[in-house]
Order: structure tokens, then sequence, then C-alpha cells
């Protein structure tokens, strides 16, 4: 049986509990629970708060590499003091830090116009390598016609169409203004579970765009239509162009075969 006494302890261990919590989060503006050495708690603000900007420094290591000291740290000050999570797990930590810049940031003057961009192609190197699904290889025909049959799509990949070449992006590789025409690249997981990606050009963008989610078209149907849509005089030009991509494809295991 609980006791008014039990329950009284209870509600103020929560409260110091809230207190620590707070003060860990932003010291600066919530002050430490009474009676606590501040060398001692000043041990724990130190900790948390350099466990949080070293993880995400080294899940977003471009972008680390890019960003003045200062600034790092007074983004990711205000990232611990005010995202709140959605999850403890911290190999989830990279999403709740995009989530913050996509949602919660704002603008800042001083932030490169690419910030969001180059967060969300490195965020995709980590999602999918820690992705829980395997690939399936049971329903697929590895050594199938690409062209007669219906090409099997890696699952495990991602493709984004950016506005920066973020690809691109390096301490000596600050880019103001975007260039015209937008970056494509397809992002994926192999059979050794290595991460790689590519770049793509946008007809083979547009055959990526419809390989996904097809059940039924086959490889020369795809790409007869590509063909139509883009005006090329010359049909079979395109069959055979697309079915060089998809075998650079296959190699890669960005595609996995065929569907039987």
């Amino acid at each position: 049986m609980t006791t008014l006494s039990d329950k009284n302890k209870t509600e103020s261990f929560k409260e110091v509990q809230n207190v620590f919590t707070q003060h860990m989060r932003d010291p600066e503006n919530n002050p430490a629970p009474e009676g606590v050495e501040d060398r001692r708690i000043g041990v724990y603000r130190e900790l948390v708060y350099n466990n949080i900007q070293s993880f995400i420094g080294n899940s977003f290591p471009v972008i680390r590499k890019i960003i003045a000291d200062d600034q790092w740290h007074e983004m990711l000050r205000d990232y611990v003091s005010h995202h709140k999570s959605h999850t403890p797990l911290f190999p989830k930590m990279p999403q709740e830090f995009l989530q913050y810049l996509e949602q919660e940031r704002g603008e800042h003057p001083e932030d490169h116009p690419f910030l969001l961009e180059l967060a969300h192609y490195e965020w995709l190197e980590i999602a999918l390598s820690i992705d829980t699904r395997e690939i399936d290889l049971s329903n697929i025909d590895q050594t199938g016609d690409l062209l007669e049959c219906v090409p099997a799509l890696n699952p495990i990949s991602m493709a984004v169409a950016y506005t920066w070449p973020v690809h691109e992006i390096s301490p000596s590789n600050l880019l103001d203004t975007p260039p015209n025409e937008k970056t494509y690249i397809i992002v994926y997981r192999k059979k050794d579970d290595e991460v790689g990606f590519i770049v793509l050009n946008p007809v083979s963008a547009k055959l990526i765009e419809y390989l996904q989610d097809n059940e039924i078209k086959t490889g020369r149907e795809i790409l007869t239509k590509i063909a139509y849509e883009i005006n090329h005089p010359n049909a079979d030009v395109v069959i055979q162009g697309g079915l060089e991509m998809m075998q650079g494809f296959l190699d890669k295991d960005i595609l996995l075969g065929t569907k039987k």
C-alpha cells in the first residue's frame, strides 16, 4: 500500500529530477537543484553536452567541418535546450537533429543556404546503414532479362533531387548560389551492407523514378515511355542506353535483378 509519505517522496524526487534535467538542457536559464555543489553537477553538464555534440558532429562530418566552432556550439546548445526528442535511442539522434533543422531552427543569417539539404544528404547514409531490413532475393532472378522482365529495384535505397550539389560541398567548396540544374542522387545499401551513392542525370533519375514501386512494366516498356516523354527521335537509342544504365545499376546493387 502506498502511503501519503511515499507519495510525497515520489513527487519530491520527480521535482528534483525535472529541475536536474532542465538544468542539463539549458544551464544558463535553469538553475541546478539546490544543495548540489556546482563542481559536481558541472561534470554531468559537460558530459551530457559533449556526448551529444560529439555524436552529432560525427554523424554530420561535412557540416561540422564547414561551420566555425562558435557557430557550431551555438547551434548545438540551441538544439539541446529546445528540441524535444521523440525517441531515447541514440542511433536516432541524427534524425532528431535533422527535424530540428527542418522545423525549429528557423532562418539564421550565418547559416549556409544549403545547410538543410546537406544535413538531409548526410543523414540518408546513416538512415540506410541502420535500416533493419535485409535484402530479400527469394523472389528475384539475379540474371533475369532487364528489358523483357520487370526490373527489381533495391528497396533499401532512396533517390533525391537537391537544389544544391550536396555531394561536392566541402570547406574548400562553399557555394553562395545554387546551380541552374538540380542534383539527382540515389543513396543505397549494397548486399555487403556498405552504403554507396551515385549522381544521376535527368534521364537516369526518371528511370529510377519509374522503377520505384513498379510491379508490372518491363524494362523495355519503361524505357519506351521515357523515350516518348523526352521526345527522342529514335526510341531504340534510348532503350539501348537505358539497358546500359540498368546494367550499371545491377553491378552496383541498385538493381537486384528481375522479379519472378
